[in-house]
């Protein structure tokens, strides 16, 4: 293990390569190759292509695909929004928050390379696998994001920020590209289909995630030191957690902040969510290829987002956190718009690109702009992470939620994406309301 001084550009680059390494998950599992697998083995077509059964059998009920994979979701946000205050409390009381995340590190690449035995004869298997993938890559997030204003000095941590997100886009597209040919050109590894090569994807993502992530854990300091462990350190770990509770309450910037975060990322987080499945369902894709086209869109994203991150870091600098993140609000609600009349692939791509310019601009200065509202001096930062890390999964279920309840109300899931535009008017009111005043930099 390296000790290196808070600052240093090596430490820096340690901690940003956590997203090269933990990216892949999202790309690969989340938003490219797991969905469009999920859906092949879950759905019967007929010869022309439509959907003649969705349903899938779970412990003796019968459940819609996209609902049965929504639910345990839904479940696993739960959980983590669960765990985080309990375990960050516990890991800022006795200083050893990088073995928290390593633990949901080797859980979530694990529970990927599980992915590789998805079958519907064992599915209980394959989806506690997803689960725990799941909570594995969020949970470590957590802990991950409370090392920033460790490792980087308010002035540095906006371009920290989007450093970490620019290396995870980069890494997560050159996996994916890796295991596309793997699927796409099966025959030139020697495999006879693509069955094999789409399941070896989860067990590449796995080991990516894994083996790239102990760069980081070499140069990363173990943790704000701060007590020995004791029988008492759960309760210290409650104590410490009311503690910072009570201080946002006078925290006036920090608690405006969070609430106008809540509400704006419960909107982004959803569509980043069902983003392939609007796909799906709502396009005329006509003689093209949905698959190609959807993962063209996902790769399209992930590369403008590195622009996009970076951008709006320079941004930030110049004209200040809060009016960038209103600006970035606005022109969500202006995609939010023009997703509701889309229909064709070109409209398509044409969003995906808008989504990737803003996606990796709000995460990155979302994450650097409350590290840099932390209190001066902060040692117990992984506990004021996980409010902010909580705020968004509980934001995550509410948002999954009303955009289930609000599509199969009106029976259109293209009424949900325009629903969404209302967190979004509310974000921009209520980070308006954030006290005027320069952010420390």
């Amino acid at each position: 293990m390296k000790h290196l001084p808070k600052g240093s550009k090596k430490l820096i680059r340690a901690w940003a390569f956590y997203d090269w390494a933990n990216s892949v998950y999202s790309l690969v599992i989340i938003s490219a190759i797991f969905p469009i697998f999920y859906g092949t083995l879950t759905i019967v077509k007929s010869g022309d292509g439509k959907i003649l059964d969705d349903t899938v059998n779970f412990l003796g009920h019968d459940f819609n695909n996209d609902a049965l994979i929504s639910y345990i979701t839904a479940l696993a946000f739960l959980v983590v929004s669960i765990l985080s205050p309990f375990l960050s409390g516990i890991a800022d009381y006795v200083g050893n928050k990088k073995n928290f995340l390593k633990f949901f590190c080797y859980l979530g690449g694990i529970s990927c390379i599980g992915l590789f035995w998805f079958d519907l004869e064992v599915l209980w298997f394959g989806l506690l696998c997803y689960f725990l993938a799941l909570i594995g890559f969020w949970a470590s997030l957590v802990f991950y994001n409370s090392y920033l204003p460790d490792i980087a000095y308010p002035e540095q941590q906006d371009k920290a920020s989007a450093y970490g997100f620019s290396l995870g886009y980069i890494g997560s597209v050159i996996l994916l590209i890796f295991c596309l040919l793997m699927i796409l050109n099966y025959d030139w590894f020697g495999f006879k289909d693509e069955g094999l090569p789409t399941r070896l994807s989860f067990v590449l993502t796995g080991v990516w995630w894994i083996g790239f992530s102990q760069y980081t854990y070499y140069y990363l300091p173990k943790g704000n030191k701060k007590a020995r462990l004791t029988r008492n350190v759960l309760f210290n770990g409650f104590k410490e957690l009311k503690g910072i509770w009570e201080a946002l309450k006078h925290n006036k910037s920090l608690k405006r902040y969070l609430i106008a975060f809540f509400v704006y990322s419960m909107a982004v987080q959803t569509i980043m969510l069902v983003a392939t499945y609007f796909g799906i369902e709502e396009l005329e894709w006509g003689d093209d290829d949905p698959t190609t086209g959807l993962i063209v869109s996902i790769l399209l994203i992930q590369l403008v987002a590195v622009a996009g991150a970076t951008f709006t870091s320079r941004l930030a600098i110049r004209y200040g956190d809060i009016k960038i993140l209103i600006l970035i609000n606005l022109f969500w609600i202006a995609i939010c718009g023009y997703a509701y009349f889309i229909t064709t692939p070109v409209q398509f791509y044409i969003a995906a690109a808008s989504v990737g310019l803003v996606m990796g601009g709000i995460q990155s200065l979302s994450r650097s702009t409350y590290s840099k509202m932390l209190p001066p001096n902060t040692l117990d930062t992984a506990s004021y992470f996980s409010f902010y890390d909580v705020s968004e999964k509980i934001g995550i279920v509410i948002g999954m939620f009303l955009y289930g309840l609000v599509a199969q109300i009106t029976g259109s899931i293209r009424n949900s994406i325009l629903f969404l535009v209302v967190f979004f008017i509310i974000g921009v009111i209520l980070l308006m309301r954030v006290p005027k005043g320069r952010i420390k930099a």
